[in-house]
């Protein structure tokens, strides 16, 4: 195994146990009923500081939840390319490498969304349509910070024209930003669940960047 890959693997290791020292000291630190329906939250005098600084601004948040749909066109963009090599190729084997790795990536994502909405560590600052929903992690945060990232290091690869490729880095990295910061400025998650996105979609994607990493050093040392 290469240094460089090593080094993301160890990266991604040390973020996952950040994020699980932080979701448990979430679980445990300050924890009062500040929320809808007396549902509790940890860290609640910085939460409740911070919610009522930003308010909440439900004309932000449909507009973040509607953008969010960019990022899953991205990723279904993505799905598309390798199910056409799938069908060109004749072959799993033949399609590109880092689109199978993506995919995997894709499906883990998925697996810890479903975990945590099963295992609800907070639920949101605001009731959405009149119920409570888990919001901890930050399930918009962490779809953006996962599709977002890697679609860059894959776009960065496919697109040969440097000012092209440049400017969708940018734009990549704009709208994550933007979905982010609306996301809690909207006031419809509390400041930790925003954080704990961000640890986690970190963790996810240094684990994506590590197995790439690997992979490709695998299929070069074989040619």
């Amino acid at each position: 195994m290469k240094q460089k890959t090593y080094r993301y693997f160890a990266l991604s290791a040390g973020l996952a146990a950040l994020f699980a020292a932080y979701t448990f000291a979430v679980m445990l630190i300050d924890v009062q009923p500040i929320g809808p329906q007396s549902s509790t939250v940890g860290f609640a005098a910085l939460n409740g500081f911070l919610h009522r600084f930003f308010g909440v601004n439900m004309l932000l948040y449909t507009i973040t939840d509607w953008a969010s749909i960019a990022a899953l066109l991205i990723a279904f963009g993505f799905g598309v390319t390798g199910l056409v090599q799938l069908v060109r190729r004749k072959s799993l084997a033949k399609v590109d490498s880092s689109i199978l790795v993506l995919g995997g990536f894709y499906l883990l994502v998925i697996l810890v969304y479903v975990f945590f909405e099963l295992n609800v560590v907070n639920y949101r600052p605001v009731l959405i349509g009149g119920f409570l929903e888990a919001s901890y992690p930050s399930s918009t945060t962490m779809l953006v910070m996962c599709i977002m990232p890697t679609a860059m290091m894959q776009l960065g690869r496919r697109i040969s024209a440097k000012k092209i490729s440049c400017a969708v880095q940018v734009l990549c990295a704009a709208f994550t930003v933007f979905m982010v910061g609306g996301r809690l400025a909207s006031g419809v998650h509390w400041f930790t669940d925003i954080l704990g996105g961000a640890l986690l979609s970190a963790a996810l994607v240094t684990l994506y960047a590590a197995v790439t990493t690997l992979v490709a050093d695998k299929t070069g040392s074989q040619k």
